[in-house]
């Protein structure tokens, strides 16, 4: 064993120098032995043609799969989406059984009638031209492959399939209660991811998404009435017409037109059609050209409302842009979809009524959402509290900023909601899969507010200047990849020169709290103690009998640093011991820890003597 052993460093330690002064091998480096970063690709062409008489379509699917993994692979898994809309389906008897469903949900589902239903029946398959075997089990096509695809190999895969849009019950369907004829997402077989971590073919349940990144070349054929909104550049707009159009139009003959858009480096395509959409579009200077879509025929005060988005839109592509990283495509669409909201490739299905205040909040988080999960393209079903909480929080300082709102006062109703969930005794780990919470209570908190929480604390941890930065350094190193948690903290690090893996590692992957509290003031002497199990470097202000104020900062052992502070600081609290004493130069009245407000402590009333 001692011979295979140093047989194997032999390899790996490539970078040894012969012999140091003293005889001793050196170590330089093992760069060699570093894994590098891989992600698969796929490029897909579908040609779609609909029937909006009957909300069903047959689809034509070619997709080329490139295998950037350093593993064979023998099986490759498809997502058939619109099969979780039929009765008995794992999403309906969740939602059935779940002690507090979704409403939107409930038993619809269970409901539903033949012709109303969702479904995609795959008709044949094939790779390289040779007939495949595979298995429709719920929402998940299981195939096996003829040929091993090889690392480093591409195969291609032609499809038929037919499917039939379901009565819209969750975020996909037709007519809605707001009049959407089609809101298409989620809608063709679409091939599961494969990373570092093997195969993602989650059923769907009732959560969100992952996906491979690639290209589309999507024709959608449809009614001639119809205006689509869709991800992607319309390739044909002089054939269609509805204000894509940069000439004269010259429309085809026939009932149907043919519309033909292009998606470079995305990993969804998603659309919505409607006869009575209205078509607006609006340049935000130096960046996209912004799209809206929305109906006609809804009320008065309705349709004032997308007119007065329009530009704030524009604000809010600026503000990301300026506070994120620059949004990479040339447009941005922002469709009426009729069911809450929800992020998609290059636009946003939200819903259209309702106030201003709602349809520009909605606007608002789903816009972030470009940044976080579509172009930071984590695992929402693993990973949901990166993309939501970060994007609830962006989308909250944006509208602060272009709203003119207290950011500080909602982030103080953000931890309050979290400290309600952290002593509810129903908070479960965020390492929680998203589909496997006992209460959805708990897995929105967890995902919207907990998030949020970790992003707003970071500012406390690090400094506000580091995190800022480190949220431009986390877009520009991981922009068009899939990132873990473990990447915006080892971003962080690298930006504040701190240890930080405690602060991932407590408040992400556990549920320990954060409880400090002051203890007795003596004099000039403070003692302070810890009560919950995470660890936190402290900010305390003392007020002195005679009416002067000092702040202090006491540094976290494990950090191995401090934030940049103007505060006092004093010597290090090592985690370890319960109670911590600092002497002051003059008699102490009273002391508060965390004035900002910005340590998610979940007892505030210990917090001041």
């Amino acid at each position: 064993m001692k011979y295979s052993l140093f047989l194997f460093l032999g390899f790996v330690l490539s970078g040894i120098s012969c012999k140091s002064q003293n005889g001793i091998a050196n170590v330089k480096t093992i760069s060699t032995i570093k894994p590098a970063y891989w992600q698969q690709h796929v490029d897909y062409k579908m040609e779609i043609d609909i029937d909006v008489k009957n909300y069903q379509y047959k689809g034509k699917q070619q997709l080329v799969y490139t295998n950037n993994s350093p593993d064979i692979l023998y099986k490759v898994y498809y997502h058939l989406y619109f099969n979780a809309f039929q009765p008995g389906s794992e999403m309906d008897v969740h939602s059935r059984t779940v002690p507090d469903p979704d409403s939107r949900i409930g038993d619809r589902i269970n409901l539903l009638k033949p012709e109303e239903i969702g479904y995609i029946k795959v008709k044949s398959l094939k790779q390289n031209g040779a007939d495949l075997k595979y298995e429709t089990v719920g929402t998940v096509l299981e195939v096996e492959l003829a040929n091993p695809i090889q690392s480093g190999e591409s195969a291609t895969f032609d499809m038929l399939f037919d499917a039939q849009v379901p009565v819209q019950i969750r975020r996909s369907g037709r007519n809605n209660n707001e009049g959407v004829a089609l809101s298409m997402a989620q809608w063709y077989p679409k091939l599961a991811e494969y990373d570092f971590e093997g195969w993602h073919a989650d059923p769907y349940i009732e959560r969100e998404f992952h996906g491979v990144w690639g290209n589309f070349d999507v024709k959608l054929t449809i009614d001639k009435d119809f205006v689509v909104g869709a991800t992607g550049y319309l390739q044909n707009p002089n054939e269609i017409g509805h204000g894509y159009e940069t000439g004269p139009v010259y429309r085809p003959e026939g009932d149907k037109l043919t519309w033909h858009f292009i998606a470079p480096n995305v990993h969804d395509f998603t659309w919505a059609a409607d006869p009575n959409y209205i078509h607006d579009t609006i340049k935000v200077p130096n960046g996209p050209l912004l799209r809206f879509f929305y109906k006609s025929n809804m009320p008065k005060e309705n349709l004032e409302n997308w007119k007065n988005l329009q530009p704030k839109a524009v604000e809010l592509m600026q503000f990301y842009s300026n506070n994120i990283g620059k949004y990479p495509y040339d447009q941005y669409s922002v469709i009426q979809g009729g069911d809450g909201g929800m992020e998609y490739a290059m636009c946003t299905l939200i819903l259209g009524e309702g106030t201003f205040d709602g349809l520009f909040g909605v606007t608002a988080h789903e816009m972030a959402h470009t940044w976080f999960q579509f172009l930071l393209a984590t695992n929402e079903l693993k990973h949901y509290w990166m993309d939501e909480g970060f994007t609830e929080y962006f989308g909250e300082l944006a509208g602060s900023h272009i709203l003119n709102y207290s950011f500080k006062d909602k982030t103080k109703s953000v931890y309050d909601v979290y400290r309600y969930l952290a002593k509810s005794g129903q908070e479960q780990p965020q390492t929680t899969h998203a589909d496997r919470f006992n209460f959805r209570q708990a897995y929105s908190i967890s995902a919207y507010y907990k998030g949020y929480v970790f992003l707003a604390q970071l500012a406390y941890v690090i400094g506000k200047e580091n995190q800022e930065k480190t949220i431009k350094k986390y877009f520009e190193d991981f922009a068009f990849t899939h990132p873990v948690p473990n990447d915006i903290i080892r971003t962080a690090e690298k930006v504040s020169g701190l240890e930080l893996d405690w602060y991932l590692m407590d408040f992400a992957q556990t549920t320990n709290t954060i409880d400090y509290g002051v203890k007795a003031i003596e004099g000039s002497t403070v003692t302070l103690e810890r009560i919950g199990l995470m660890p936190m470097p402290i900010d305390v202000t003392v007020k002195y009998t005679d009416g002067s104020t000092e702040d202090f900062y006491i540094p976290l052992q494990m950090m191995r640093g401090e934030k940049p502070t103007s505060a006092h600081i004093i010597k290090d609290w090592a985690w370890a011991y319960p109670t911590y004493s600092f002497k002051t130069n003059k008699p102490v009245q009273s002391v508060i820890i965390d004035p900002s407000g910005l340590m998610a402590d979940i007892n505030l009333v210990n917090n001041k003597m």
